[in-house]
């Protein structure tokens, strides 16, 4: 059995255009996963994928350390119908909630996920001033009174004083890049550039912001930025941990919560081992009190969402203000104050709800600075993602176009699940790596190569069904298709082996059937013999009745044509004695065949008329091998080869038969009847085989008693092996005694009849 490793040069030709196709699109996807090429619609899809994953990775159930005090529109509502008013509150109010927390409730801590940047004059405590300044500063009575008049109304005073020695932490806003508009107190910073270098990160940096009055903030415990990260399609997937403002870092509201609980520990930055302070991607965590905080290069994390909205407890602010909670909702909790009212436009849209109140996303934060489940991107995964775009889209570009459909479709479907599983076995494992790019340059390489190979290759093999398919087995249509352009229907000269079989006296067979009967009969015969020639690579030339003409080495060239045109007369024979078996059972006659075989150069291709073209073959070798067909039977044999094709076959084991002239040539040809291949044939024949050889030497040496006695012998003892053709020369013998043949005879047979 022979093997190809590598494929052929024509294999490889009509591949080639698959081949480069896939070749372009891996390197399309590397220049992309290498950010040598900007390709938003894989950013998106990255950002589908991982959105994906956090929703079927929701953790069920509420996080209870966390509760959200929500300024939500039943807290909106009117006073006598138990809320507190419209937005913003009296701040003497916003004391009182806090001073209830600590106080009623015992909470732990208490972030603000709202900016208090202007002053709250809603007591009246402008008017008071401008008279104490002006019109009433010289009345001695009002002025004795002013001063604890300003106490009662000073409600920003009020509010900061319900901050003191407690854990509160307030939120302010950076402003966009371009915009340094700076309103309110920022809180001391404890981290600058000096720790971590701009040279080291790509930090979001920001010139102006909106934070809270100078009075709140410095009675505050510490402060965090609420600004998420919005990407393209608007999902809040991150939030920078730390923004750069004036060479020092803000940490963000999450962040500042969980590090104040923590023990407000300094944060430290943790590199990568053997990593640069002065190199771009070097920093990999952030060091909280002993919790590691992943970071990508923008100071960013993922934000570890839990589940979809109220994933924490709810409770309503003005159920607080009116102490109408149990205690034991609160005790103990984490607070952040926000708000869920739409009017408040404070909604987001985030991977686990289209609407999403922004306050929620700071509890997420804080439980996954907590629980240490913050997913991590290091700049490795990028470098992984490269890689096996490269290696695995090389690989399918190279190997997809030599599989079946079907085979093709198994590799691909096992390529892509894989790399998709251990996607999400990362994942699992609290690393994001990007998917888009490996998982589109795959399927898109496997997709074009089911596409090129429906629309362009399909089209040839189509070509070839309807040009050959009538002639040739459906598994030689198949190899004809990998290069249609091969192949055509023009004439052209070839050396060919061609085949004859005829059903001996099938004309007596034929009368003794009725005409339904008989087309069963033809067709028993003839589909078991077209299916070995069709086994064999043979092409069906045409039937002819009980006939069948059969050729090798066209359409596809077989330099073993011979070999398997002699195989196939070989099983022919075979076939036939199982089918008389059948024949029989059904009362049918059973059938002998007559095989010619014959190789040479002939013309074959498309031949006939305007009308009516058939795919043949034309030539002196054509009518040789049909006369072979027909003179069999004067031999006793049940196959007769030409001489050229027993040239073609050294191993044959065949005996010389005669050498007959046939009708049209004067020059006479050697013709065989073949027994078998080496180690095929019994031993009757090969003990017989040498004796005619010697009869047949002096025959043709007109030694005539010699050649009479030694074929009388193989009559009388080796009956089985030919008793047709010995019977056959003892007749020539007795006739040529009467007419000699003359000096100059060659000792050939010329037949006057096909």
């Amino acid at each position: 059995m022979k093997f190809q490793i590598l494929p052929s040069f024509s294999s490889l030709k009509k591949r080639f255009p698959r081949i480069i196709l896939g070749l372009v699109l891996t390197i399309v996807f590397a220049m992309q996963a290498g950010s040598f090429l900007s390709l938003p619609l894989l950013d998106r899809l990255d950002g589908m994928i991982y959105d994906s994953k956090v929703r079927l990775n929701a953790i069920p159930g509420i996080d209870p350390r966390v509760v959200i005090v929500d300024i939500d529109e039943k807290s909106l509502q009117e006073r006598e119908k138990g809320g507190e008013g419209r937005w913003p509150w009296p701040r003497d109010r916003l004391a009182l909630l806090v001073n209830r927390l600590f106080d009623d409730y015992d909470v732990v801590s208490t972030g603000f996920d709202v900016v208090f940047s202007e002053r709250d004059e809603s007591s009246g405590i402008r008017t008071i001033d401008q008279l104490a300044k002006n019109q009433l500063k010289d009345n001695a009575k009002f002025q004795s009174q002013y001063a604890s008049i300003q106490s009662a109304l000073n409600y920003d005073a009020q509010f900061a004083q319900s901050f003191k020695d407690r854990s509160v932490i307030l939120g302010f806003s950076f402003l966009n890049p371009g915009d340094s508009t700076q309103k309110g107190d920022l809180p001391l910073s404890e981290i600058t550039t000096k720790e971590i270098p701009i040279t080291l990160v790509r930090s979001l940096r920001r010139d102006g912001f909106t934070a809270n009055l100078s009075i709140l903030q410095s009675n505050a415990a510490d402060g965090g930025h609420i600004n998420p990260i919005v990407d393209a399609d608007g999902v809040i997937r991150k939030i920078p941990m730390l923004v750069q403002h004036g060479g020092n870092y803000y940490e963000s509201l999450g962040l500042a919560v969980a590090r104040n609980l923590l023990g407000s520990m300094p944060i430290k930055p943790v590199l990568e081992k053997g990593a640069d302070l002065n190199v771009l991607g070097g920093l990999e965590f952030l060091d909280v009190g002993g919790s590691m905080l992943p970071v990508d290069q923008e100071l960013a994390s993922y934000i570890p969402y839990r589940g979809p909205y109220k994933s924490f407890e709810y409770i309503s602010a003005s159920d607080v203000l009116n102490k109408s909670v149990p205690k034991e909702k609160l005790e103990g909790k984490i607070v952040l104050i926000g708000t869920t009212a739409p009017g408040l436009l404070d909604l987001r849209t985030t991977p686990v709800g289209k609407v999403y109140p922004g306050v929620e996303i700071h509890a997420n934060l804080i439980s996954g600075i907590l629980d240490g489940t913050i997913k991590q991107a290091p700049l490795w995964t990028q470098a992984l993602n490269l890689a096996l775009i490269v290696l695995l889209g090389l690989g399918l570009a190279l190997v997809l176009p030599f599989l079946s459909p079907l085979m093709g479709t198994v590799v691909a479907t096992l390529v892509i699940g894989t790399i998709s599983l251990l996607n999400w076995y990362s994942f699992g494992q609290g690393y994001v790596l990007p998917a888009a790019a490996l998982l589109s340059s795959l399927l898109l390489i496997y997709l074009m190569n089911i596409a090129y190979g429906y629309f362009v290759e399909s089209r040839g093999k189509r070509l070839i069904t309807g040009l050959f398919g009538q002639y040739v087995p459906p598994e030689l249509v198949d190899e004809m298709a990998q290069d249609p352009t091969s192949f055509s229907m023009e004439g052209e000269s070839r050396e060919l082996t061609i085949l004859f079989s005829d059903v001996r006296g099938f004309t007596t067979i034929s009368e003794s059937l009725d005409a339904k009967t008989l087309s069963e009969f033809i067709n028993a015969f003839l589909t078991p013999f077209t299916r070995v020639i069709y086994n064999n690579r043979g092409t069906i030339d045409k039937y002819m009745g009980d006939c069948i003409m059969a050729f090798w080495g066209a359409p596809i060239k077989d330099a073993d044509h011979a070999r398997h045109g002699l195989i196939s007369a070989f099983e022919m024979l075979t076939a036939m004695e199982r089918l008389n078996e059948e024949f029989i059972k059904k009362g049918w006659p059973p059938i002998k065949v007559g095989i010619g075989l014959n190789s040479g150069k002939v013309s074959v291709g498309n031949m006939g008329s305007e009308i009516r073209l058939a795919y043949t073959v034309m030539g002196d070798a054509v009518n040789l091998a049909s006369r072979l067909e027909g003179i069999t039977k004067e031999y006793g044999a049940a196959i007769i080869i030409g001489e050229e094709t027993r040239k073609q076959l050294p191993d044959l084991i065949a005996r010389e038969v005669d050498k007959v002239r046939v009708k049209g040539k004067d020059v006479a040809v050697t013709i065989y009847e073949p027994f078998g291949f080496e180690g095929q044939v019994s031993e009757q024949n090969l003990s017989a085989l040498p004796l005619f050889e010697n009869a047949l030497r002096s025959y043709r040496e007109q030694r005539w008693d010699e050649a009479e006695s030694q074929f009388t012998d193989l009559l009388t003892n080796h009956r089985d092996t030919g008793e047709v053709l010995y019977t056959l020369y003892l007749e020539r013998i007795s006739h040529l005694r009467q007419d000699p043949p003359g000096a100059n005879w060659d000792g050939a047979f010329t037949f006057t009849k096909k």
